[in-house]
């Protein structure tokens, strides 16, 4: 991610000088334009220094870095923020000078070689400034997140951590577990998997070292979450048991449980800021051949048909796929009409 940032900003003009103890990596970094290398023997000042690090060293960075006096503002990119700040006011770093920050961008792959500058555009950056936080400092942290394309949002670190636990930290436990449950599996089984289980293990790909200290870091609001999914988890397993019983009651329990999800599953954004209702998806069978997908989102573009999301299926045994295309209500008439003017079939 540290990577990600700098490619950004150097597109937006910004100098960046990169450091890191791993040499491998500091060359990549360099090599893909990301800065030039900083030496600590240069007395070099900046203005901002930004701790790339997992949560367990943000403190320890921070303490390092104000200690040889390298910048005016210090921020971090770490997902869990009290654990660090606490740990910071430990050690008797200087608070005011220090903003928490954390990017809500990333992949499953990590390094300079993953880095992409766009990973930032349009996504909210969350800003956790201290008590002690100077309005100097905050104004900084907030104008290097618009310059890298972010959109700040600005919480207390206890208000983020709560609010990740519930929409970043638990969804990793489901994934992996769900992702585990596969391993006592056969291969046959594993065969007839489609985009449904990919979709909701795909973050179980992420490192699990990473996401360790990560978790480990915000357990206490975890610990309450996963308790209470537990809780849901029995409660449905009793609804199948009571339905294999021959109870037809506990139909309606499961389509209500159902129904549930699916209202819930409307509060998330489709675009940063934007509701998910609106919102509705055409599926389109297409070739599975070099050049389609990029032919038929240029054929909706040069129709002036904004797609806001896009995701690829492939059919098992077949030369097909099904694009999934998300578009405003509005506009479904007119990309169904241009689909199959151009010769594409919509997927029913």
């Amino acid at each position: 991610m540290g990577t990600s940032l700098a490619l950004a900003l150097r597109e937006a003009g910004v100098q960046t000088w990169l450091h890191d103890t791993a040499v491998g990596r500091l060359a990549l970094a360099v090599e893909r334009g990301a800065g030039e290398p900083h030496d600590d023997g240069n007395g070099e000042r900046y203005d901002v220094v930004v701790l790339a690090v997992p949560p367990d060293a943000v403190a320890g960075e921070l303490r390092r870095c104000q200690e040889a006096r390298l910048a005016t503002t210090f921020t971090d990119l770490a997902s869990v923020k009290a654990k660090p700040l606490a740990e910071a006011e430990r050690l008797g770093a200087d608070l005011t000078c220090y903003v928490g920050g954390h990017p809500i961008a990333g992949r499953e792959r990590s390094g300079p070689a993953a880095a992409h500058a766009d990973l930032f555009v349009g996504r909210p950056w969350v800003i956790t400034p201290t008590s002690q936080s100077s309005a100097e400092a905050v104004e900084r942290v907030r104008e290097l997140v618009v310059a890298a394309g972010g959109v700040p949002v600005v919480m207390t670190a206890e208000e983020h951590d709560a609010a990740l636990a519930l929409v970043s930290h638990l969804p990793h436990v489901l994934a992996s577990l769900l992702a585990g449950a596969l391993l006592s599996s056969s291969p046959e089984t594993t065969a007839l998997a489609g985009t449904g289980l990919q979709d909701t293990t795909r973050i179980a790909a992420g490192d699990p070292a990473l996401w360790t200290e990560i978790l480990a870091a915000n357990a206490e609001h975890l610990a309450r979450l996963v308790e209470d999914f537990g809780v849901r988890l029995q409660h449905a397993a009793r609804i199948f048991d009571a339905i294999a019983a021959g109870d037809r009651e506990a139909i309606g329990e499961l389509t209500a449980l159902l129904e549930e999800g699916k209202r819930g599953r409307t509060l998330l954004p489709v675009k940063r800021g934007e509701p998910a209702t609106g919102f509705a998806t055409v599926a389109v069978t297409v070739r599975d051949a070099p050049g389609e997908l990029a032919a038929l989102l240029r054929t909706l573009a040069d129709a002036g048909i904004n797609v806001e999301d896009v995701r690829v299926e492939h059919e098992p045994g077949r030369p097909l796929g099904v694009v999934e295309l998300d578009v405003r209500e509005d506009r479904v008439h007119d990309l169904v009409r241009c689909v199959r003017d151009a010769g594409w079939q919509i997927y029913q």
